[in-house]
């Protein structure tokens, strides 16, 4: 009975751990225009209340330069400013970092995020905002279930190219 007893719960330690993760990949497009900034960009989750839930990335030129770069142009991105931004002491670790160039840029996500970690399963929004100096805004949204598998996509039209989420559980 005994040696029962061990195979059975050496089993059930083999198993893997149950874990959610949220795979997003970015496309900052080649945009051909006289004075190119890089954008500021925000990723972040939101509840069916259109509240911010999880701060996920926020990309922002981490040096003040003669032009004043910086935490002064957070605030052009307007939703994710409004909604957390102003409340977030940046930097943060594992969430701030600096712009990125043209390209694609891939983000994984799991459970082990402090703000991810703590989201309870349900109906989520992935919502990614750009912003560039001397340039435009754009805002897109995938819906997604949090701790479920699945994905969405998202096209941009200026600021941002294709946005893709895969989500597993």
């Amino acid at each position: 009975m005994r040696v029962k007893m061990t195979i059975v719960l050496s089993g059930l330690l083999a198993l893997p751990a149950y874990s959610a993760e949220l795979n997003v990949n970015v496309q900052i497009p080649q945009l051909n225009v006289a004075e190119y900034h890089r954008p500021y960009v925000a990723i972040w989750v939101e509840g069916a209340d259109q509240k911010a839930v999880a701060n996920l990335a926020v990309w922002y030129a981490q040096k003040a330069t003669n032009e004043g770069a910086g935490t002064k142009w957070l605030p052009d991105l307007r939703q994710w400013w409004r909604r957390s931004g102003r409340t977030l002491k940046v930097p943060v670790d594992g969430v701030t970092g600096p712009t990125r160039p043209v390209g694609q840029h891939a983000l994984r996500f799991t459970d082990s995020h402090p703000e991810l970690g703590k989201l309870p399963a349900g109906e989520y929004t992935l919502v990614v905002e750009a912003a560039r100096e001397v340039g435009g805004r754009e805002l897109l949204k995938i819906p997604f279930t949090w701790r479920g598998a699945g994905g969405g996509k998202a096209q941009g039209s200026s600021e941002l190219g294709t946005v893709t989420l895969n989500t597993k559980s």
